[in-house]
């Protein structure tokens, strides 16, 4: 078996940007929303919303497209990045979740979407998916926790039965992924809909009544370059080497779900008579043109060249033009292309990136240690979990 290298001086850096953002949190805590941000009536949403929570989402959803693949549409020949995939978009749903904690003006009363349900709301549904969603997926990433557990040498833990538990979850494996298929697909089209309630403040160009739709397609196609970008980051830092044709076989699903977005979006767009913004609303045609030449018309063209889905580090590049495209349009539509009040201009605070930062930091950190320590690679789906 090979050995997993280390890296103490990243694993330091990374160290002293949670402590930072942690700083922060506790400062925010103490002091209130106002003492660590730039957001006010003019704009209430800021790089929170758009970083953690639209592109944080999103980015998490090679969770439930992997998932889906291998569970339900049988195709094992992606086995091997489920528990990657399934690992980063438990740690994305559960940054986000901290970030609103951080964002929301009084965050001790976040339990209140429990008892007090308002079923018109879509940021009633969103919030209630994301929730459910992250247990789902901590249920889902759990036979990796009790088979890693099951391995180790701690006395205490040995004298547990972990093979319980294994066989309970095992049990439940597909209804979870159902579930979660669901779950995602619902609250990924859901934060579409919420930008539905902004006719007059969110630009012609991005406007759609077809704007959940748009979102779902975005989110499933950033899905397979989220996990060829998170594959190939762990072959070169742990030495998972990763069959090349998983990579091409990912890349090669995302031209036909990004060119059905294009599609979507440029028949929209004639259809409401509005086409011609593309061309004559600046400066918003130039955000537009960017996310869209950026993030769906050269990832189509590559990704449909039989060359670059056999090269690793051209699947590599193009997985990250798509979430650059999907991050471009996620902070368009929350932020660059929402209008504000007039009188009032926002630019994030340091303390706002420290807190963004130092989430992003803490993850990559988890995502370390579970390498290290936890079969997220070398597993047998098939085997029993040995006592």
């Amino acid at each position: 078996m090979q050995k997993k290298r280390s890296f103490p001086i990243g694993t330091s850096i990374l160290s002293a940007l949670v402590v930072l953002g942690l700083a922060v949190m506790i400062y925010r805590f103490i002091n209130g929303l106002g003492a660590i941000s730039n957001l006010s009536d003019g704009r209430p949403w800021g790089l929170w919303i758009s970083f953690d929570l639209y592109c944080g989402v999103a980015l998490a959803a090679g969770g439930f497209t992997l998932a889906g693949a291998v569970y339900i549409f049988r195709l094992e020949k992606y086995h091997t990045v489920v528990r990657p995939a399934i690992l980063t978009a438990f740690l994305g749903y559960t940054l986000v979740i901290l970030a609103l904690l951080v964002d929301l003006g009084q965050p001790w009363y976040i339990w209140h979407i429990m008892i007090n349900w308002n079923v018109h709301s879509p940021l009633f549904e969103v919030g209630m998916c994301v929730m459910t969603y992250t247990l789902v997926l901590a249920l889902e990433f759990s036979p990796v926790v009790f088979e890693g557990l099951n391995r180790s040498n701690l006395p205490v833990v040995k004298r547990i039965n972990w093979r319980v538990p294994w066989r309970i979850i095992r049990t439940i494996q597909i209804p979870l992924v159902i579930a979660g298929v669901v779950l995602s697909t619902l609250h990924q089209s859901s934060l579409g809909s919420m930008l539905l309630m902004m006719p007059t403040a969110l630009h012609a160009l991005w406007y759609s009544p077809i704007l959940p739709v748009l979102f779902l397609l975005s989110a499933i196609a950033v899905g397979p370059a989220m996990v060829i970008f998170e594959s190939t980051l762990s072959t070169r830092i742990f030495g998972h080497k990763l069959d090349i044709d998983i990579l091409g076989g990912l890349a090669k699903v995302i031209p036909y779900i990004l060119g059905l977005y294009l599609l979507l979006k440029l028949f929209e767009l004639m259809a409401v008579g509005e086409i011609g913004l593309i061309f004559t609303a600046y400066p918003y045609n130039l955000l537009w043109w960017g996310e869209i030449i950026i993030g769906v018309i050269l990832p189509i063209i590559l990704f449909s060249l039989p060359d670059v889905r056999r090269s690793r580090n051209a699947v590599f590049v193009t997985s990250i033009l798509v979430i650059i495209g999907l991050m471009f349009n996620r902070f368009n539509v929350s932020m660059l292309a929402l209008g504000m009040r007039p009188g009032y201009i926002y630019f994030p605070h340091w303390m706002e990136f420290a807190v963004s930062i130092g989430l992003v930091a803490d993850a990559l950190l988890v995502v370390w240690l579970a390498y290290r320590f936890l079969p997220i690679i070398q597993h047998e789906e098939t085997a029993e979990v040995k006592a």
